[in-house]
């Protein structure tokens, strides 16, 4: 009887070492599996780096989005086209243009645009002579008028004729040149480089003619 006793006991002492064992191997596979699923966690991380890259490329890749570098002039006005020019923008002379054996003298008006913009020239300017008998203004010659785009820098000249006296007489005295820039109301007077004086002429009507701009020549 005793020795049955003994027998249970060992058969019960060697299945609690069975048991402790198969709750140990357990308990090894369950704590492996958090050992795999912190795998991920340690890999890098790519999004956040390619979303602090592309933020970095993003000031180069928008060149316009400050819109400084977008500015530039069109022309000289808003429409496009070339504004007039005017009195204060231009340096205007007068020189005796008459070649000897012609019958009429001449006049050569030059407009120099001291700017720094172009600008335009329309059909004629306006032309008066101071004379002894009071102010004479010029009749235009009716030739074609286009409009001048005048560089700055550049010049473009104009006639004026009038009769030589050749009388005998001692005539009208010029005294002065009067020039009015084209569409300008603002006049220059210059020494009238020409012959002393007009003949007396009867009758209505003016004997000293202004051609278009251009009409003596382009100046440089």
């Amino acid at each position: 009887m005793r020795v049955h006793k003994l027998t249970l006991a060992a058969v019960a002492v060697a299945a609690s070492f069975s048991l402790t064992a198969c709750q140990n191997g357990e308990d090894g596979t369950g704590q492996s599996s958090p050992s795999s699923a912190s795998s991920p966690s340690s890999a890098p991380t790519a999004s956040p780096s390619g979303s602090a890259d592309q933020g970095g490329g993003k000031a180069s890749g928008t060149p316009g989005s400050g819109g400084k570098g977008t500015t530039a002039g069109t022309g000289s006005n808003g429409s496009g086209k070339t504004e007039k020019c005017r009195t204060d923008e231009l340096t205007i002379t007068a020189v005796d243009g008459t070649v000897g054996g012609d019958a009429d003298g001449t006049v050569a008006v030059t407009l120099k645009n001291r700017g720094s913009r172009d600008c335009s020239l329309s059909a004629y300017a306006g032309v008066d002579l101071k004379t002894s008998s009071g102010s004479l203004s010029a009749k235009r010659t009716g030739e074609q008028a286009d409009t001048t785009v005048l560089k700055a820098g550049k010049s473009v000249s104009f006639g004026v004729n009038y009769p030589l006296n050749t009388s005998g007489g001692s005539g009208v005295r010029i005294t002065g040149l009067v020039v009015t820039p084209p569409d300008e109301t603002k006049s220059v007077t210059l020494a009238w480089p020409g012959a002393a004086t007009l003949p007396v002429t009867e009758g209505a009507g003016s004997p000293v003619k202004v051609g278009p701009i251009g009409s003596a020549g382009q100046g440089g």
